[in-house]
């Protein structure tokens, strides 16, 4: 018998229509989807949450974001995170390995911060491992345990506690995640075709930009299509910024890569030409470039060379973003999003012509997918957890200090209105989001990568 019915006139369902339906969960599970006349019978004994014209979606999964706890919890933490991913219809994150300490490129790592996560977690949350060098005996105990899958960088991470690999630890790496479900996720760019900018103003965004050049992400490219070629394991590219490289990734696919990649919402919504000089807030890495380069990963996304679209939230403490000097090369690079992520890509999408199928598909299925959770989360139907973003995409919102739920409170989009406004977050038929309240206690769970019920 089921244990909360959530009802609507608008339901998107696993086929992508949007139609009136009645959702009847049992211990946080989808039991039975009723349209049609059927979804007008009354299920007797049951508590009802009744959306009537808001839009009942698949729950948000955001597969790339920086929590930062145990270590860095100045900078952020599960509690604040996941506040601010139910106030935004993540129902799912999937935490990276770092800015954490220690990183979570051991087993014991990844229990230390389980053990830190527990009970503190308004939503679900699944963990990616990190490849950093001489730790591939560590990947297959931590496969074991249900990570996600794992992350390296070919550059500089920005935190000593996470060294990047060179291509001989890329391959010890590759032989250990032959023949398992896993993935790699890489941070796509090499250092040696930058330019030296130290003689140029730090002040001016052009200067920033000038330091990490597309080739940077390119060279990085190539050599992630040949090793994903080479060993066949999935690969990922995390926050592709290059437009340029979209032809390596194509070639790689017609070769048989398997290969996907990402890109997040400040590429997508923000350019060079209009990034103020000094504003800090707006530097991140890969660089958020100029408005021709945006026009063509919206393009990709379109064409299916870009799979999904996410947050990349990475955030810091506010001193460490140096907005009185404004000095774009000496400050941390990283954008805070979390909470925003699903009314920026609507209000954004809609202007080129992407449909509310189109956001299901970027942000739900793609990401579940990346996570290793499509037999729990992405879609609404009968087994899978009943999580739900309830939402008006022609509500409007205007983002000020005071709504803002992350643990800082520097971001790009301050004073942007958006399109797209959440009422209702709802993670395994328990609501813990509703109009500004979180649920009194912290019901997220932890997921585990294809781990059965």
């Amino acid at each position: 018998m089921a244990t909360v019915v959530v009802r609507g006139n608008r339901v998107f369902l696993e086929n992508g229509d949007v139609v009136p339906a009645t959702v009847l969960v049992k211990d946080g599970t989808i039991e039975e989807v009723r349209t049609g006349q059927a979804c007008k019978a009354e299920v007797p004994d049951v508590p009802v949450i009744d959306c009537h014209d808001l839009l009942v979606m698949p729950g948000i999964v955001d597969s790339h974001v920086h929590v930062n706890e145990p270590g860095r919890t100045d900078w952020e933490g599960y509690e604040t995170a996941t506040k601010a991913a139910a106030a935004g219809g993540i129902t799912t994150i999937t935490d990276m390995p770092l800015n954490s300490i220690p990183s979570t490129t051991t087993m014991d790592a990844f229990n230390f911060k389980m053990e830190h996560a527990k009970n503190q977690c308004y939503v679900d949350v699944a963990f990616w491992g990190g490849v950093v060098p001489g730790n591939q005996f560590e990947l297959k105990p931590m496969i074991n345990a249900g990570i996600a899958g794992f992350k390296c960088f070919l550059i500089f991470s920005g935190v000593d506690e996470f060294p990047h690999v060179t291509e001989d630890d890329l391959h010890k790496a590759m032989k250990q995640l032959q023949g398992t479900d896993s993935v790699l996720l890489f941070h796509a760019e090499v250092d040696g075709t930058e330019p030296d900018v130290s003689s140029l103003d730090p002040i001016q965004y052009d200067t920033f930009l000038k330091s990490r050049p597309c080739s940077m992400e390119n060279e990085a490219i190539k050599l992630v299509a040949k090793v994903c070629l080479q060993y066949k394991v999935p690969c990922h590219i995390v926050h592709l910024s290059s437009s340029e490289a979209l032809p390596i990734i194509q070639e790689a696919r017609a070769q048989g890569a398997p290969l996907t990649v990402e890109t997040c919402h400040h590429y997508l919504s923000l350019a060079a030409e209009t990034i103020p000089n000094g504003a800090t807030q707006y530097k991140c890495c890969p660089p958020i470039r100029e408005q021709s380069n945006q026009d063509k990963l919206w393009q990709a996304i379109k064409s299916g060379d870009i799979d999904m679209v996410v947050s990349d939230h990475s955030p810091c403490t506010a001193n460490l973003k140096l907005l009185e000097q404004g000095d774009f090369m000496a400050a941390w690079g990283g954008i805070s999003s979390l909470q925003f992520g699903l009314s920026l890509f609507w209000t954004n999408a809609q202007k080129h012509g992407f449909s509310l199928q189109d956001v299901h598909r970027l942000m739900c299925q793609q990401t579940a997918k990346l996570s290793g959770l499509t037999n729990r989360k992405g879609c609404i139907k009968e087994g899978m957890d009943a999580d739900f973003v309830v939402w008006d995409p022609s509500g409007h919102l205007k983002i000020d200090k005071s709504m803002i739920e992350h643990k800082n409170k520097v971001t790009p989009y301050l004073g942007q209105t958006l399109q797209g406004v959440v009422h209702k977050t709802i993670v395994r038929g328990n609501v813990v989001f509703d109009k500004g309240v979180h649920s009194e206690k912290a019901l997220g769970q932890f997921m585990f990568r294809n781990h059965q019920k």
